[in-house]
Order: structure tokens, then sequence, then C-alpha cells
């Protein structure tokens, strides 16, 4: 379900991110120029610039002066727990009062999960 409330440079963040966590961009790897990603995106090239900001400001990547810029070292696993925290301070709470209003259990879901 897409967030139209969320900023735009903040869902470009989620989807440089997700590219981490599952693999498409490793440590170490280089990631697309703000140009190109933009045009992947079709975003504005200064919202690109944004979001990936946000990545350098929390030292998830590192930027090599007229090369580009690489994801960090250790940038997996810290992203990951990023990511875990706010999912569970944010998106977990209103979830589970869902499945409270209308009597769905987590071990229902699980037993889904397993079968």
């Amino acid at each position: 379900m897409a967030d139209n409330s969320k900023p735009v440079y903040l869902k470009l963040r989620d989807i440089i991110a997700a590219s981490i966590l599952d693999g498409i961009y490793a440590e170490g790897d280089m990631l697309p120029s703000v140009r190109a990603f933009a045009a992947e995106q079709q975003a504005n090239p200064l919202t690109v610039a944004k979001a990936y900001q946000m990545f350098q400001d929390q030292g998830l990547v590192e930027v090599q002066r007229g090369v580009g810029m690489y994801v960090a070292p250790g940038a997996t696993e810290k992203l990951r727990d990023m990511e875990r925290e706010d999912f569970l301070k944010h998106i977990w709470p209103p979830v589970l009062r869902q499945m409270q209003r209308i009597g769905l259990s987590p071990n229902i879901l699980l037993a889904d999960e397993k079968a």
C-alpha cells in the first residue's frame, strides 16, 4: 500500500533502503548517480540528492568525490536495525490494534505462514 502522504524524498529513501536490504546493492557497491536514479524514478535530481544526503548523514554510504557514492561497510545491518526499530514503533502498533479489533491473533497469521 503506497503512502501518498509521505514526501517524495522519503519514498526515494525507502526504495534505496529496500535495495540495500534486498542485496541489490551490497556493501561496497556503488549506488546509481543522482541523475541516473532521478531519471529512473522520474524525480527531481535535487529530491534524489536529499534522499542520498540522509544516507550519508546516517553513515550508510561513503562518498568518493568525483567517483560516486558507495554502500558503507556495516550499512546493511545498521539499516536493518533502523528499519526494525521504525517498524516496531510506527507500523506494528496500528497493525496490532487493527488485528485486535477484528479478532485476528498473531498465532493465526504465523500458522498460515507455515502452511
